[in-house]
């Protein structure tokens, strides 16, 4: 399992997570796409909103691997902002390429991704 230096591991201040710190020995948690809801609390959008932002700082619109990224956090915005960038795309894989949809990404949270990015 690739660990990302210099990715965060947590929301600062927080204890929403960002990153594991070991490989299970049962292999990778499946990623699946979460419904986020509009009344969602206001922690839980900052969460996701911190967590794409640190995406784009660490990875831009590049692929990157999904590794030591936390798989309930990366579900929140999985079939969304961050979509597969592989053909066939294992969702149990640490191995697995993700990227993120910038245009959807910007749309969701503007205030995370560079306004100078134009699709």
């Amino acid at each position: 399992m690739l660990k990302h230096r210099g990715f965060p591991s947590r929301l600062p201040g927080t204890d929403y997570q960002f990153t594991i710190r070991r490989e299970s020995k049962s292999g990778a948690t499946k990623l699946v796409a979460r419904e986020r809801y509009a009344d969602r609390r206001p922690a839980d959008r900052r969460a996701d909103a911190g967590f794409i932002k640190a995406l784009w700082e660490q990875f831009g619109d590049q692929p990157f691997e999904r590794g030591n990224l936390d798989a309930g956090r990366l579900s929140w915005l999985f079939g969304r902002e961050v979509i597969p960038a592989e053909d066939p795309f294992d969702a149990e894989s640490y191995d697995a390429l993700l990227q993120i949809d910038v245009g959807v990404a910007q749309a969701s949270f503007p205030e995370a991704i560079d306004g100078g990015y134009s699709a």
